[in-house]
């Protein structure tokens, strides 16, 4: 009986060996891991189960939070801000309720140390998508702050427009010529941004000449009366006609008004204004000088030529 078991366990050993250079088939071994899955699995489905609960709950709670930012934001106004908002609420209630999700399916990982490893890969993040990040942080510290506003018209790095929106990367504005420019909104955030339409009314101004023989005090007169007529000028602050510059060929005479702050508005008065003093003057017989150039011209004498001889020729 122990010669038989001594050969039987010599068997088993020299059939566990590995052969080199043979491919070993031991479907045996590998149902076994398969069945230790399965158990492992199957004492792991009640944890599963309430996990996906866990995260779908989450889930649900992520969609109606953003849901109230929304109509919260819209009845003011500001679904920009909201849009933006309820995204990093929604994600951050998912990322939440994963964590707690992972600590139900993993009994032996703590939060803590979830936390942490997240702390690690965000500065790793950071670095990567440093550009990203700090788009959409001034981005969302745009829509905070209000500098602006959707369908003002402002310039910036020498681009003027209309903002149609404000993203989490970048600004979107609709040029007057109907082009669209996407400006980073790091860009907009760390540099002057002048906003035409923050005001009701804007001012407008343009230089006249007239002669110096001309009344300026009746040519002032004259102008403002006349631009005061022009349609949607505003009446209060009242229109100026003021003498600004004494030219070389004309009086200076600077004319301002107000109307409403939109471009349209602006360009079609600015025209109208233009047409009107050019009316006026003609009217009054007020002449507006174009640049004078005067030319001397000195005529050579006889004795300038005979001083212009040198000794030389004289002999």
């Amino acid at each position: 009986m122990a010669d038989n078991s001594a050969t039987a366990s010599a068997n088993e050993s020299s059939a566990n060996q590995d052969v080199p250079q043979q491919v070993d088939l031991d479907f045996g071994v590998a149902i076994e891991r398969i069945d230790s899955w399965l158990d492992g699995g199957i004492r792991l489905l009640p944890n599963l189960l309430v996990a996906l609960v866990l995260l779908l709950v989450f889930y649900g709670l992520a969609l109606l939070v953003r849901r109230l930012i929304l109509r919260q934001t819209h009845t003011r106004g500001r679904d920009n801000l909201g849009e933006v908002l309820g995204g990093l609420v929604k994600w951050t209630v998912i990322l939440f309720g994963f964590l707690l999700a992972a600590t139900i399916v993993i009994p032996s990982l703590k939060p803590g140390d979830l936390i942490a490893g997240l702390g690690v890969s965000s500065v790793a993040i950071g670095f990567a998508f440093k550009d990203i990040l700090q788009n959409w942080l001034a981005g969302l510290l745009i829509l905070l702050r209000q500098p602006f506003n959707i369908n003002d018209q402002i310039e910036v790095n020498g681009h003027e427009g209309t903002v149609q929106r404000i993203e989490t990367r970048a600004t979107i504005i609709k040029t007057y010529d109907g082009q669209r420019i996407v400006i980073p909104n790091s860009d907009i955030y760390t540099n002057a941004v002048r906003v035409f339409t923050a005001h009701d009314y804007r001012r407008s101004q343009y230089d006249v000449g007239i002669g110096y023989d001309d009344d300026i005090d009746k040519a002032c007169e004259l102008l403002k009366a006349a631009v005061a007529k022009v349609a949607q000028v505003e009446g209060a602050p009242e229109v100026q006609a003021l003498p600004w510059d004494l030219a070389a060929s004309w009086v200076t005479i600077r004319v301002r008004w107000w109307t409403h702050s939109r471009r349209a508005d602006v360009t079609r008065v600015h025209a109208e204004v233009i047409r009107i003093i050019k009316l006026t003057l003609d009217d009054a017989g007020i002449e507006m000088p174009s640049e004078n150039l005067v030319c001397f011209l000195r005529e050579q004498t006889e004795v300038e030529d005979a001083d212009d001889e040198t000794p030389a020729s004289r002999h």
